[in-house]
């Protein structure tokens, strides 16, 4: 499909005596793109010179029709995939139905409802903000300044200014930042207003200080720690380690763990002293976010360095139970059980050091020894592979859902095989995908962790391979397959002993 020559026409219509200019954005073949649109700036074109591609014609105000784009929630979906085109081509062919005039008055009569809000002016940006977040993060809708609560157009008084304000509020107060559909529309009587159509197709959107918005009828409502998960679990399964958090101060970070992290990159790291936690997670780690006067750290940022005593209290379902029975299935007696608490670091570490309480760990598969047949009282040492069962807690760590609050990471250590088992959502890890992770195609929950986490850097010596790894070198350690099953919104990988 070619795109359409575009020019810009300057229309004269006759009103009252009066001659009123504007200036239309127009195809070659005479339809017109888009609402009234305002332009500030002539465009120029290839085949014109001088003027900047202007025309003057004059006609009836009856021979144009006033226009602006079909908000999507009253008809079809507004926008399609754009592929491959740029930006204009995008909106160029788009084959938007068309709202008159009449019909936009229509839709304000009606009031506000959860797809449209009504706005005198522009005054407050960051409450702007704050309203487009919500109609982004409920089902798009619009929002039209120059109307008061009386339903009656006042207008705006400088309409470009409002687009220019607008634009940048979607560009820079607002994360993901928002591409909006801004019109102007004049009236008979001289006034005009400003919509703002929005489509959030990024959600979750949120303010810059880290709030996350929806729009609940005519009001709208910022969305509590409390809600924040299930929302997320309905509209994006990945992205919980993004989170902002609100209370968490500079002072809750582990600065030994943080500083020895960055000084692994740089030989030549300036002292302790002079480093600043908030701008080193915030701009060099995308761990936080805020301004130079917020500071906002991200989950992942206090899973990866927060203090021991601290992460509990901030991110309590990030607490591991390790549990050891005797006997081999789930119905064993309890011996022992322990929760592990504190940021991954000192999470892996602990793990890791209860397992070798009760088993043997080896790099190689132990050789077999003659021994008696005799009843033996004392159950012998499981053996493990030891790189298996490291690289296993550490798929463990840092694969686990935290949106789901009610279960929890857990490892069960049996008489001849060691349990793992970890939160993660049947929705969007179907069978397919639980079968490509044993060839290494992973569907990584949460890669910010996951990329750090496995840096030599941060203190923890992984091995690689990941679980295609672990299912090889277990089966040639121990002669038995290791089971991988999904239960539920829980993932379980069974290790058997030697």
């Amino acid at each position: 499909m070619s795109m359409p020559e575009i020019l810009v026409e300057r229309v004269t219509l006759r009103q009252s005596g009066k001659n009123l200019t504007k200036q239309y954005l127009i195809c070659r073949t005479g339809e017109l793109y888009g609402s009234i649109v305002l332009l500030t700036n002539p465009i120029q074109h290839p085949d014109h010179s001088g003027s900047g591609g202007m025309r003057g014609r004059l006609l009836h105000k009856s021979h144009v029709q006033t226009l602006m784009p079909r908000r999507k929630f009253r008809h079809t979906q507004r926008f399609e995939s754009s592929g491959d085109s740029t930006f204009q081509e995008y909106l160029l062919n788009q084959p938007t139905q068309q709202t008159t005039r009449s019909e936009l008055l229509r839709l304000i009569r009606g009031g506000e409802d959860s797809y449209l809000e009504l706005k005198v002016k522009l005054s407050n940006p960051e409450r702007i903000a704050q309203g487009i977040v919500a109609l982004a993060n409920t089902d798009g809708g619009t929002i039209i300044f120059g109307v008061n609560d009386q339903l009656r157009i006042e207008g705006v008084s400088n309409p470009e200014w409002v687009q220019s304000e607008l634009a940048r509020i979607c560009r820079e107060e607002i994360v993901p930042p928002l591409v909006p559909m801004i019109d102007t529309m004049a009236f008979d009587s001289g006034k005009r207003i400003v919509a703002l159509d929005i489509d959030g197709k990024k959600r979750p959107y949120r303010t810059k200080d880290g709030r996350f918005y929806l729009r609940i009828g005519a009001e709208k409502r910022e969305v509590s720690r409390d809600e924040l998960s299930g929302w997320l679990d309905e509209i994006r399964p990945l992205g919980f380690e993004n989170i902002p958090l609100q209370t968490v101060t500079e002072d809750d970070f582990d600065d030994a763990l943080l500083w020895s992290f960055a000084s692994g990159f740089d030989d030549n790291a300036p002292n302790l002293a002079l480093y600043n936690t908030s701008d080193f997670l915030r701009k060099d780690l995308l761990l936080a976010v805020g301004n130079v006067d917020d500071f906002f750290p991200t989950v992942a940022a206090v899973l990866l360095f927060g203090k021991n005593e601290r992460v509990p209290e901030l991110l309590p379902r990030s607490n591991v139970t390790v549990a050891r029975f005797s006997g081999s299935n789930g119905s064993a007696q309890l011996i022992e059980a322990i929760e592990v608490k504190g940021n991954m670091h000192t999470q892996y570490e602990a793990i890791l050091e209860f397992i070798k309480r009760y088993t043997d760990l080896a790099k190689e598969r132990p050789k077999r020894k003659l021994e008696l047949v005799t009843d033996s009282v004392v159950q012998a040492r499981a053996n493990y592979h030891f790189y298996s069962v490291s690289e296993a807690i550490i798929n463990a760590l840092i694969h686990r859902d935290l949106a789901l609050r009610e279960i929890r990471t857990r490892i069960n250590i049996y008489d001849n095989a060691i349990e793992f088992i970890n939160p993660r959502r049947t929705n969007g890890f179907n069978p397919p995908a639980s079968r490509a992770i044993r060839y290494g195609i992973t569907q990584r929950l949460n890669p910010q962790i996951a990329a750090i986490f496995t840096r030599r850097e941060y203190g923890v010596n992984a091995p690689h391979g990941g679980l295609p790894m672990i299912l090889r070198q277990s089966n040639l350690f121990s002669g038995r397959k290791p089971e991988i099953y999904m239960a539920g919104d829980e993932f379980k990988l069974k290790i058997w002993a030697a």
